[in-house]
């Protein structure tokens, strides 16, 4: 990517934002210096045209020290600054016009179960409002792409993920689904809930002392894949949701926040193989081709591993 795609005031606005300097309460000194720090990283990031590969290795070799700096780097908005290079960058490459991206965050974990088309993401043990998801995963002139890959995962309804927290059954609302011959996926699930940092960790803490919280809306992870075509990360976000434009990683993008329908009819009910109301939501995926010498939206960075 060339370097300099950010505005020097949007870089410094987005750092003073991050450090919660717009907010009420905190430590005035650190967010003071972290607002400082912030800038100057984005700044440099920006400046030197450090990759998000560069970036996301020095995140791994600080989180086998601190093992909360993956959630950390959201906290902060660097993984959102990113993005928004990203999203220059590709503007003056004169790619436009795909699902808005956002931030991949700290919890996917390699090897989901492959489904064809469809599949169920709950191991049933979650009593929660079941959710039907569906869509198209098209390309930018809206033209199908069959044998696409839907690659998703999100949180119970306690906001824990599986092989994080609480255990679950292994790979619980996590999938990999292949789109059918008119690039159509399917999946029932139960509807997420947000989740905060945990109680006392180190991440609440500087969050607080910057005068800030550190909850996240329900939201649903995606990576959709197509061969010859640029890889999308991105999230849904639940409609409604109390933090929904107040988002601690600031993952929220306008764009990104489908309507939810929440079905009460009993024809509807029993035509979906259920005794009680359901939501429904519908979002289609737009991805752009690859092209040559385009900055590349694949990042490699450390997962945590499927134990």
């Amino acid at each position: 990517m060339p370097a300099n795609l950010i505005a020097k005031d949007k870089i410094r606005e987005l750092a003073n934002k991050a450090a919660g300097l717009d907010m009420k309460g905190g430590n005035p000194r650190l967010k003071a210096v972290m607002a400082r720090l912030l800038g100057d990283l984005f700044q440099a990031i920006d400046d030197l045209d450090i990759s998000m590969d560069e970036v996301w290795a020095g995140v791994g070799y600080l989180g086998k020290a601190a093992p909360e700096f993956g959630l950390i780097v959201p906290g902060i908005a660097l993984e959102h600054f990113l993005d928004l290079r990203l999203d220059e960058a590709e503007r003056l490459a004169g790619l436009a016009g795909g699902t808005a991206r956002t931030i991949e965050g700290p919890l996917y974990i390699a090897g989901a179960p492959l489904c064809k088309h469809e599949a169920r993401l709950d191991d049933g043990t979650d009593t929660g409002e079941v959710l039907f998801m569906e869509g198209q995963v098209r390309d930018i002139n809206g033209k199908p792409i069959p044998g696409a890959m839907v690659d998703v995962w999100h949180a119970n309804t306690m906001g824990n993920y599986s092989f994080f927290g609480p255990p679950q059954s292994p790979y619980n609302l996590r999938r990999k689904i292949e789109t059918d011959h008119e690039g159509r996926y399917r999946f029932r699930t139960i509807m997420p809930s947000g989740y905060g940092c945990p109680p006392g960790s180190n991440t609440e803490t500087l969050l607080a002392n910057m005068g800030r919280h550190g909850q996240r809306p329900a939201h649903i992870h995606f990576f959709v894949t197509a061969p010859g075509y640029r890889q999308l990360t991105t999230q849904i976000n639940i409609e409604g949701d109390k933090y929904l434009h107040d988002d601690f990683a600031f993952g929220t993008r306008d764009d990104l926040i489908p309507p939810v329908a929440h079905v009460e009819d009993a024809g509807e009910i029993r035509k979906a193989g259920l005794n009680k109301a359901f939501a429904r939501i519908t979002f289609d995926f737009a991805v752009m081709k690859e092209v040559s010498g385009a900055p590349s939206t694949i990042v490699h960075r450390e997962h945590a591993p499927a134990a």
